[in-house]
């Protein structure tokens, strides 16, 4: 029998920002723990692999380390894992009957490589036209912080965004631009650290080249505020 060696392939996936769907892979007992269940849990994974790396932990500065990085992987940087986090987006009719494009430009991204868990920082722009119903402006940023807050890949990121806000709003009309910066590459590896990255997702009548190339335009004008 024929044992295949995986792990040069995994490696390559990762070197190589490759994603494997546009849904987040996640195990079947996903919430099975509490989130007090979890932080204990990966508190003493980061102890061992602390201990591991040679450092001693019983020095004042290091030894609360574990602590705080179980409590912020579960709170706060990998918290949009929980669908219980997950935004409420109210819709309102439109009753003043805009019927252009609505375009909300450098919301800020922060999220983590799902292959060296290292930061992705950079901007989001996204746009809709609205099918009778609109949706509050802090809840395009909502959205965006919700799906970024998980170990990611910016394709799907890129993805998640619009597909949420095509369901909020009942409109296949959204698209969504991002533009961020890997540590992965700018702090290891190749470190370049001029590089970012840009993905898009165009829906519905933002597959016209015309819509498209307006919506393009206005994220490019220069905010004077």
């Amino acid at each position: 029998m024929k044992i295949e060696n995986t792990t040069n392939t995994n490696d390559d996936l990762g070197e190589n920002h490759v994603g494997t769907s546009s849904d987040t892979p996640m195990k079947a007992d996903a919430f099975k723990l509490s989130d007090n269940e979890k932080i204990d849990i990966i508190q003493s994974d980061v102890r061992h692999i602390m201990e591991t790396l040679g450092l001693d932990l019983t020095d004042d500065s290091l030894n609360g380390t574990p602590k705080r990085v179980a409590k912020m992987f579960v709170n706060e940087i990998f918290g949009g894992l929980n669908p219980d986090k997950k935004p409420s987006a109210s819709v309102f009719d439109n009753k003043y009957k805009y019927g252009e494009m609505l375009v909300e430009k450098n919301i800020t991204v922060y999220s983590t490589c799902e292959h060296h868990l290292l930061p992705i920082v950079g901007k989001a722009h996204i746009a809709y036209i609205s099918n009778g119903t609109v949706v509050g402006l802090s809840k395009m940023n909502r959205i965006v912080d919700y799906f970024a807050k998980r170990p990611q890949v910016q394709e799907r990121l890129t993805i998640q965004i619009v597909k949420e806000l095509q369901k909020v709003l009942n409109t296949d009309d959204v698209a969504c631009v991002i533009d961020a910066k890997h540590l992965c590459v700018n702090s290891r590896g190749i470190r370049d650290i001029e590089s970012s990255t840009v993905t898009s997702e165009f829906g519905g009548q933002f597959k016209n080249k015309e819509i498209k190339r307006e919506f393009l335009d206005y994220i490019s004008l220069e905010t004077k505020f």
